[in-house]
């Protein structure tokens, strides 16, 4: 008898032929289901992330990176001491920020006057001035802060967090995504897309602010009852299981299922869940909801953006109690006219102020809700951006993108806090050690070590490749780590 011959006989034998193999698939995808990382790698600090992204690019030098250089130099020419290619035509004069800064906490960190209720948290905030990209398109530079790489294709780090771990509560999300009322940033959902994860790892959207926040959640049909809802769901369960019986082993099946049946426990807990009615009236006032229901001019104005960021803000929070294990909150769409993005190649002021104000009331918020609560202790909240924005002026009164050097913060989690961490140049231009720069994956690599994994040891192989999210590069910054 043949080789052939004697797989096609074990194949077909009843204990160990394919029976076998299809209880290994499922078991495999049951892994998955609870979390690929059964042994973290080393105790964690934090088990929950909170990402805050500033779509458009956020100008680190008018928020968190004071440059009083800008401030002598303002309205001279520019002289960068070497060619400097720019993405339209921001190689203006220097331009100081149009806004005042001050600096805040024991630790003396000068921050904006646009971002002032987070003047209170500074002393829990590490920021990192030396951060770098590699391109100053917008697609390519979201995905590169969101997924670790700067095509599609890629799962988001919520994904991987979700894929690693797992999920805390079972009738929730691990992964949830609150985008931009507005509607998406740059590249959509593929920001937190799972690609080649399972597919029960991708990020579920919730537009806090609608009617119906999460698409299809529950019949609008008057006909149909809640009874009648059970019953037929029951049915399709039913009807799902006997089908994968007959496929074992498909895990788009198998996640596909997964995830309709936490869209059926979502039917009960997500309402409660998005329901704020109840929280006290100094919360909703802390959060800068004390106004909703208000109308709003259509020009971009602070009152707007402090109400919609901030409902964001509590309802992660009501969110991660709830045993949600990654968010994602996202301030500013794609791009459209005017401008309702941090895309502020026209006018910092008319832009960044108002995004700045309703940003920092709803960031403030959480910060303080989650340390008086103590779940900033093993919260991490990152704030990003896909890069930053020129010191010199586009027109008179704009930035032009700047992929060269800009600013990330972290806080909670077991970050130091009040410290800074890499710095950039006179100008906000480039980093001041150019040698030593920071990259998205150092900022991933340390908080997968945070959560307990080996960033270097969360891999997938897909077409013959072991991915991670840092793909091939990656450092702890264990300075940042209290």
């Amino acid at each position: 008898m043949n080789a052939t011959d004697d797989r096609r006989r074990f194949l077909c034998s009843g204990a160990t032929g394919f029976g076998t193999l299809a209880l290994a698939m499922m078991l495999r995808e049951e892994v998955h289901a609870s979390g690929a990382v059964k042994v973290l790698h080393h105790p964690p600090r934090a088990k929950r992330v909170v990402q805050l992204f500033m779509g458009g690019a956020a100008s680190h030098i008018d928020l968190w990176d004071h440059k009083p250089m800008l401030e002598k130099h303002h309205g001279e020419e520019s002289d960068f001491g070497e060619h400097v290619e720019a993405f339209q035509d921001g190689l203006g004069p220097w331009m100081k920020s149009p806004f005042a800064f001050t600096p805040y906490g024991e630790s003396g960190k000068q921050i904006s006057e646009v971002v002032r209720p987070l003047g209170q948290c500074v002393d829990d905030i590490a920021f990192v001035h030396n951060m770098i990209g590699k391109t100053g398109v917008h697609s390519q530079a979201t995905y590169l802060q969101a997924t670790g790489f700067q095509r599609p294709g890629f799962p988001g780090m919520g994904s991987w967090v979700s894929y690693a771990l797992g999920a805390i509560n079972e009738n929730l999300p691990t992964f949830v995504v609150l985008p931009d009322h507005r509607g998406y940033a740059s590249n959509g959902p593929k920001n937190w897309g799972a690609a080649f994860l399972p597919a029960s790892s991708q990020g579920t959207t919730i537009f806090p602010q609608r009617e119906n926040p999460i698409e299809d959640l529950r019949p609008r049909a008057g006909f149909i009852t809640a009874e009648g809802d059970r019953e037929g769901l029951d049915l399709i369960g039913r009807m799902n299981r006997r089908f994968q019986q007959q496929r074992p082993g498909d895990s788009r099946l198998d996640a596909r299922i997964r995830s309709y049946e936490l869209a059926a426990r979502m039917q009960l807990s997500a309402p409660e869940a998005l329901d704020i009615s109840g929280e006290p009236s100094h919360i909703i006032k802390m959060y800068g909801l004390d106004r909703m229901g208000a109308t709003y001019p259509d020009t971009i104005n602070a009152a707007e953006e402090t109400e919609y960021f901030g409902r964001k803000c509590l309802i992660a929070r009501r969110l991660l109690e709830r045993g949600v294990r990654f968010i994602q909150i996202w301030s500013g769409n794609d791009n459209s006219f005017p401008r309702r993005n941090w895309d502020s190649h026209e006018n910092i002021e008319r832009d960044h102020g108002p995004l700045a104000r309703g940003m920092a009331v709803g960031t403030a918020a959480l910060l303080k809700d989650l340390k008086q609560s103590g779940m900033l202790d093993d919260t991490i909240v990152l704030w990003t951006t896909e890069f930053g924005r020129m010191p010199s002026t586009q027109g008179s009164k704009g930035r032009d993108h700047n992929p060269y050097v800009f600013t990330n913060w972290l806080c909670g989690g077991g970050i130091r806090g009040g410290i800074t961490y890499g710095e950039s140049d006179q100008w906000g231009y480039k980093p001041l050690d150019r040698d030593s720069p920071t990259q998205v994956y150092d900022i991933h690599a340390t908080i997968l070590h945070l959560l307990g994994i080996d960033h270097t040891r969360l891999t997938l192989r897909h077409n013959g490749i072991d991915r991670r999210l840092t793909d091939v590069h990656g450092h702890v910054l264990y300075r940042l780590i209290a």
